[in-house]
């Protein structure tokens, strides 16, 4: 119960690690751009209410483990990290727009996988013996 967060009604652990590259794999994400990078990151998941357990900037990618609130999907987060990072980056490193010409410092695609302590065998098996009545007398459905 101690890693569970709180919305307005809800509440919730959902847990996310996050890869994603820069554009043919350019090892661009050294010093100043690394620093700045992981900066917007933090800003941009701050602001959307995103926890960062950890994170980690690559020369040539990025992995996060986040908690995101159930009102935000992934792939809108990764569509708010992506952009806003690309266009800040690519604003004030001259040095990028040389090598993204077409304004994208990021690849296309990105990796994301949740993470969590019930197995899927677990959930279907709670969704199985839903149908199992329960021998508590208490609260039972006519």
């Amino acid at each position: 119960m101690e890693n569970y967060r709180k919305g307005s009604h809800t509440l919730f652990d959902l847990k996310y690690h996050i890869v994603w590259v820069t554009k043919y794999r350019k090892q661009v994400l050294v010093g100043a751009v690394a620093e700045r990078s992981r900066e917007l990151i933090r800003e941009i998941c701050k602001s959307n209410e995103v926890e960062i357990v950890k994170g980690h900037v690559s020369q040539d990618h990025i992995h996060l483990f986040v908690s995101v609130p159930p009102k935000l999907s992934i792939s809108k987060l990764m569509q708010y990290i992506k952009g806003k990072t690309s266009h800040k980056l690519l604003f004030e490193f001259k040095h990028l727009q040389r090598q993204f010409w077409g304004k994208h410092i990021w690849a296309r695609g990105y990796f994301a996988v949740t993470s969590g302590n019930v197995t899927d065998e677990i959930i279907m098996q709670y969704i199985e013996n839903q149908d199992i009545e329960d021998k508590d007398d208490n609260f039972k459905i006519s």
